[in-house]
């Protein structure tokens, strides 16, 4: 017997760390690790011990006996990773994360504010509170009135085990030296040279929650939305809960091939009995009930081989049952260029060879489809008063200096459709009193230090991790090397003596904090939100039944307050 890791993989290399043969890869710090799209285990390494399973927080790894469905596929898709000559050879010694003890001679403990409460913070948070020889206080900043960012509302609510995560997030939520500060907005309530005279250093962890614009004529008509927008409304977010979207058209459009692409389409032809047993939003439930919605086109630029959705997410939209998952035989083809820039190890490889079988199924799951085409980009979207469709172009792909590029062909065809959704990426905000890089939608850094753009030297004691430093690249797990590495900048900092002491005290900051923020919630009201959620969706056999608006949240803060830390 092996073990084997499946769909549900999110990156964090937990498992790396307790596997005593080390057949679990890429490790943290082997070169693959930021563009793998999971972790593997070698089945020839593994000797069974059960210890990753154990340990992994998504409960993403099962026996070899345990996989039915689709979930098979993942006893080839581990192995396969290793027969690549690029993944063989690993080092026979165990991965260990170092973690070495600070060494500090200041008796005040270091004070950091966290901006965020995402992946990227509770990661940092937790990175800074177990690191031995340290005496630390963590200040948590989070704009809504719920933590946990993405993983709340923007994790698909038919995933609920990527969101067995929080689990992680809570335990580190709970420590004695972190104070979490929700229903806070830095820039608003408290600037950002008032978290400096405060703290020793601010982490800034806040993702990337703007969205890349498509750029093209009829953008802006009614019927034309980002997909971002979308997952915020039907994951509940109180900033999107009263937008509404028109699904009385039977075809939708998804310009964009990501994750979040098959997500939305999934969500879109999900059947709503299946959908009515997760979190998702009760607005979103009720407008999806009455949906027209029969087809969705997912539109990629590229071809098969480069589509920017994982293997994974893949296997996943064509396992869901509800609908059919169609691919044109031709679409699904390995063509010459891509052919011939491939290794046949590639991931890419692998995607067409899934596309070409899911092209081979018959149809006949049900009276919905989720159409995959690629070669395809949008030149207009179509309509006067609202959207009625979109005019796209077939592409063909170039070698542009070992790049390759999709070109227009000039074959323009007309699709009638009612909704679009542009999911082409997301991109981060600019944050008041911080540089940003306009181009890349980050905040500039090195490492980790945010710097001066124009001079490229560090801004003292200021920091970055996750999406808003390094861009949307990566799954959750992503994150956590990501905030290792900053938190690992930072501590070097503070052991060389560069960062300044706080002018004013913990106390000062919590005094500031209710003068100018009295409707702030600690960790204590999030515990009777959770609550409350949780409570009012056990007669349903829900996970929890979302509350979508902030005077909703603040209210239930305010009732229950029973428990507390």
């Amino acid at each position: 017997m092996t073990y084997v890791i499946t769909r549900s993989c999110c990156n964090d290399a937990t498992c790396v760390t307790v596997c005593p043969v080390n057949c679990i890869h890429p490790t943290p710090d082997e070169p693959d690790y930021a563009t793998a799209e999971m972790l593997y285990i070698d089945p020839d390494t593994c000797i069974d011990c059960g210890a990753c399973v154990d340990v992994c927080p998504v409960e993403a790894i099962s026996p070899d006996f345990d996989l039915t469905g689709n979930a098979k596929r993942y006893l080839d898709i581990n192995a396969r990773y290793f027969r690549d000559p690029a993944h063989q050879d690993y080092p026979e010694t165990q991965y260990q994360k170092r973690k070495p003890a600070v060494e500090v001679s200041e008796a005040e403990p270091l004070r950091i504010a966290i901006v965020g409460s995402g992946p990227a913070a509770c990661y940092a948070a937790e990175e800074v509170l177990s690191r031995k020889g340290l005496q630390a206080e963590v200040h948590m900043f989070e704009r809504l009135p719920t933590p946990w960012g993405l993983v709340r509302h923007g994790v698909a609510p038919d995933h609920q085990d990527t969101k067995e995560i929080t689990r992680q997030f809570t335990g580190t939520a709970r420590r004695k030296n972190l104070d979490l500060h929700l229903n806070v907005d830095i820039g608003e309530h408290l600037s950002h040279d008032e978290l400096l005279a405060h703290h020793h250093a601010v982490l800034y962890a806040v993702g990337a929650a703007a969205d890349r614009s498509l750029g093209v004529p009829g953008e802006e008509l009614p019927g034309s939305h980002s997909a971002t927008e979308f997952v915020a409304w039907y994951n509940g977010h109180p900033d999107f809960a009263d937008r509404t979207f028109d699904l009385s058209g039977e075809r939708a459009v998804i310009v964009g091939n990501g994750n979040v692409a098959l997500d939305v389409a999934r969500i879109l032809a999900s059947d709503v009995d299946r959908l009515a047993r997760t979190d998702i939003a009760d607005h979103a439930l009720e407008a999806l009930a009455a949906s027209n919605i029969s087809e969705v086109l997912v539109l990629g630029r590229r071809g098969p081989a480069q589509a920017a959705f994982t293997t994974p997410e893949l296997l996943g939209l064509a396992d869901t049952g509800d609908f059919d998952v169609v691919v044109d035989p031709a679409d699904a083809a390995l063509d010459p260029v891509s052919a011939a820039a491939l290794s046949r190890h590639d991931i890419g490889v692998l995607k067409t060879e899934v596309l070409a079988e899911l092209a081979r199924q018959p149809p006949g799951r049900g009276d919905k489809r989720v159409e995959l085409r690629f070669l395809t980009s949008p030149v207009e979207i179509l309509g006067d008063d609202r959207v009625r469709g979109i005019r796209v172009v077939r592409n063909a792909l170039a070698d542009s200096s070992g790049r390759l590029v999709a070109q227009p062909t000039g074959d323009v065809t007309e699709l009638n459709c009612g909704l679009v959704l542009c999911s082409i990426g997301y991109r981060g905000r600019p944050l008041p009193g911080l540089p940003f890089d306009a181009g890349k939608g980050t905040l500039p850094n090195h490492r980790g230090r945010v710097v001066d753009p124009a001079t490229g030297d560090p801004l003292a004691g200021v920091y970055t991790a996750g999406w808003i430093k390094r861009g949307p690249s990566g799954v959750i797990g992503t994150n956590k090397k990501c905030a290792e590495d900053t938190v690992q900048a930072l501590l070097d900092d503070y052991e060389a003596g560069r960062l300044k002491s706080p002018e004013h005290d913990a106390e000062a900051l919590r005094t500031l904090l209710t003068e100018r923020r009295p409707e702030a919630l600690d960790y204590a009201a999030w515990e009777a939100i959770d609550r409350h959620e949780k409570k009012t969706a056990k007669p349903q056999r829900r996970p929890r039944v979302k509350l979508t608006s902030s005077t909703d949240l603040l209210a239930v803060a305010a009732g229950d307050r029973e428990t507390t830390r």
